[in-house]
């Protein structure tokens, strides 16, 4: 477990702990509240689609709104209410405070005496912002520091943030730095009467950060007022929007949502439509590695692709077939020579992995009926998981939550999915990965069953991802099925009815 996994999981309200009929779970539609609902948990959410394309790479940054104003000005309100404005997935509010530099002992002990400048630019930690804000934009992961305002120190732990399609950065020198200023799309300036801020400033830093009323005014006085009209209000010229009044000016913050929504409009992708018409024809790729069609394999495929199949023998054989198929990509895996003594004091020269550790994502919902196979070979290994979903309106794949163990770009991730047919679920789970910062050499893509389609559209993406299956199909008809195929994997396994408009590798629901 990790940081940004426990606050996921702050966000996710436990429901009634009686279990119910197991149901699917279908993808949601705009016109429906972006829920999905499952035995224990309703999660409020939204998907994040594409920000790649056919090619793999970043074709869309993140739109970053710069807030700047004075301290107490209502920077965040005003942020707070841009973002249940805008209504969109994936919003980020990154705030100034979170970069405050680490401090000496004397600066320290300046500010236990309210004697050091918190509000000069020199207190601020503009190259780690700007590589930060830089990478977030990019669409990486970040790790954010947490900044404790009573011991005027960063906090051990961290916070991740991933994912942002909108970045909202606030604070007081948000427009001081020329090379953060080339990050902002849009830079707005909250004005609000220094009686206000003040007033604002007095019960904040009394009532949440334990100051008293002497040296909160000292430090007004000696720093926050001339600092505001040394380095923070002329900064006001450099605002697109100068928002008077703050959070009670209404209308500019609906101009600003408008701005916004026109600005993501003109960014929206189409991925699936781009793999269905590119790298057909070519010879399948070196990169992957298919299980031998040994006659017990063949068996396996046989009995699993037969419509009449049980649902209790189809369990069994997609089992075994997951087994033999973790195990061949585990002989993939770098390996050293050692020696080790036996028994009988006896050398024997072996091998053993030469990687650090291995970890095991799977694509939700299919994806996770491969974790026991993978825990059944691989001792102590660690499980993340993702969870994509079909748009059913622009049959785009949408990210909706991720949940990664800690420094995963040191290991050999194992990414599993039972069905692979256009790859555009499966290079959205890559990429989730190679934004987390994992070698693209070090992923294992590994499914039971791919199309054609699928593996060319992943390995002409990403050239160095090995991709592993038991069988690959040639064609895919018109829906993105993959023919012969397998049916819908998951609600084969799980025993839930498809509806009429499945596809086979968008098949990530969650259970």
């Amino acid at each position: 477990s990790n940081s940004s996994a426990e606050s996921l999981d702050r966000l996710y309200p436990t429901v009634g702990s009686t279990k119910p009929p197991r149901k699917r779970t279908t993808s949601q539609c705009k016109s429906e509240p972006p829920l999905l609902r499952t035995s224990k948990r309703t999660i409020y959410t939204a998907g994040r689609p594409p920000w790649y394309n056919e090619h793999g790479t970043q074709s869309k940054e993140a739109f970053v709104i710069g807030l700047g104003g004075g301290s107490a000005s209502g920077k965040t309100t005003v942020a707070t209410m841009i973002i249940e404005a805008l209504d969109v997935p994936w919003v980020v509010l990154l705030s100034m405070d979170s970069f405050y530099k680490v401090l000496t002992k004397q600066q320290q002990e300046q500010a236990a005496s309210n004697d050091f400048n918190f509000d000069h630019p020199d207190a601020f930690d503009f190259d780690l912002i700007i590589a930060t804000l830089k990478k977030l934009k990019q669409g990486k992961s970040v790790k954010i520091p947490i900044y404790d305002f009573t011991t005027h120190s960063r906090k051990k732990e961290w916070k991740t943030l991933y994912g942002a399609n909108v970045i909202i950065f606030e604070g007081i020198m948000a427009f001081a730095d020329k090379e953060l200023l080339k990050l902002l799309d849009l830079k707005i300036f909250v004005d609000t009467d220094s009686d206000i801020r003040l007033v604002r400033r007095l019960r904040r830093d009394i009532s949440e950060r334990g100051r008293d009323i002497e040296g909160v005014i000292k430090q007004y006085n000696k720093f926050v007022k001339p600092a505001f009209d040394q380095y923070i209000q002329p900064t006001m010229r450099l605002a697109d929007i100068v928002v008077p009044r703050g959070s009670g000016n209404t209308v500019a913050i609906d101009l600003i949502v408008q701005h916004v929504h026109s600005q993501l409009e003109e960014r929206e992708l189409s991925v699936r439509a781009a793999l269905a018409s590119a790298h057909q024809c070519h010879p399948l790729p070196q990169t992957l590695s298919v299980l031998k069609s040994t006659p017990q394999v063949r068996g396996m495929h046989t009995i699993i692709r037969n419509k009449e199949t049980s649902r209790d023998e189809f369990i069994f054989y997609s089992k075994r077939l997951m087994r033999l198929l973790i195990e061949h990509a585990l002989s993939l895996l770098p390996f050293q020579s050692c020696t080790v003594q036996t028994p009988q004091g006896h050398d024997y020269e072996g091998r053993t992995y030469s990687g650090k550790q291995i970890t095991g994502v799977s694509i939700l919902r299919a994806g996770e009926t491969m974790e026991p196979a993978l825990r059944a070979v691989c001792k102590d290994v660690r499980i993340g998981t993702i969870l994509i979903q079909t748009n059913c309106n622009t049959g785009e794949p949408e990210l909706h939550y991720l949940r990664l163990p800690k420094d995963i770009s040191e290991d050999h991730v194992i990414l599993m999915d039972c069905t692979v047919s256009t790859g555009a679920a499966a290079m959205m789970a890559v990429r989730v990965l190679l934004d987390h910062d994992v070698p693209e050499d070090k992923i294992f893509l590994l499914s039971l069953l791919m199309a054609e389609m699928g593996v060319h559209s992943v390995a002409y993406a990403f050239p160095r991802v090995k991709i592993i299956t038991t069988a690959v199909d040639k064609k895919v008809n018109d829906l993105f099925r993959i023919i012969p195929g397998i049916g819908n994997f998951g609600d084969r396994y799980f025993g839930t009815d498809a509806p009429p408009d499945w596809s086979d590798d968008e098949d990530a629901l969650s259970t």
